[in-house]
């Protein structure tokens, strides 16, 4: 049996396209942010969903609180669907490092980059595509959501068009955005992307 795992990526922060947040804490959602979870979860709220999973990081967990408001389903972080380590670059200012070797490098060649003293981007797609097999073979027949991070659901959607991963950088996932992947014995199949992004 097929499981649907809704991939939805958290809404909006105060970082949000200024500075690389990675796994620095208690960042959570601005009130445009809440506003774009809100409208989330009423846009989910008719749909049937068997389970939630969220990373540990604040903004996910907020976000995954405005899709369970619709629905008696408990919330599970899980470490697999967590943020990149960014080493280095945590809490860094994206302008800074646009035209450094060592971002150019890594915006051109994710497939073997790495971010200084941060974990492989390869890892990333290993850790969450592991645990993205073993939730569908677990809720098969079961429609789930996982919210997560922007690298973290484009390694998953380039693992199921079979896309190198130094080529994510050619599709966009917006804050508050849903895509569907079908999921059976047979792998991955994307059905939406970038579904209901948020304005």
């Amino acid at each position: 049996m097929t499981a649907t795992l809704l991939l939805i990526r958290h809404a909006a922060h105060g970082d949000l396209d200024r500075r690389f947040t990675g796994r620095a804490d208690g960042v959570p959602l601005t009130d445009a942010g809440r506003a774009q979870a809100r409208a989330l979860g009423q846009r989910l709220a008719s749909e049937r969903i068997d389970a939630i999973y969220c990373s540990p990081r604040l903004r996910t967990r907020e976000t995954a609180e405005a899709v369970a408001a619709h629905r008696s389903v408990p919330i599970e972080e899980h470490d697999a669907l967590d943020e990149i380590d960014l080493g280095d670059w945590t809490g860094a200012r994206i302008e800074d490092l646009i035209g450094t070797p060592e971002f150019t490098a890594w915006n051109e060649r994710r497939g073997d980059g790495c971010p200084p003293n941060g974990e492989p981007y390869a890892a990333v797609a290993k850790r969450a595509t592991a645990f993205a097999a073993g939730l569908a073979s677990r809720h098969a027949g079961q429609i789930v959501a996982l919210v997560s991070h922007q690298d973290v659901i484009k390694a998953l959607v380039a693992g199921a068009l079979g896309l190198p991963l130094d080529n994510v950088l050619r599709f966009e996932l917006a804050p508050a955005s849903v895509s569907r992947l079908a999921w059976g014995d047979w792998g991955a199949k994307l059905v939406t992307l970038n579904e209901g992004a948020a304005a």
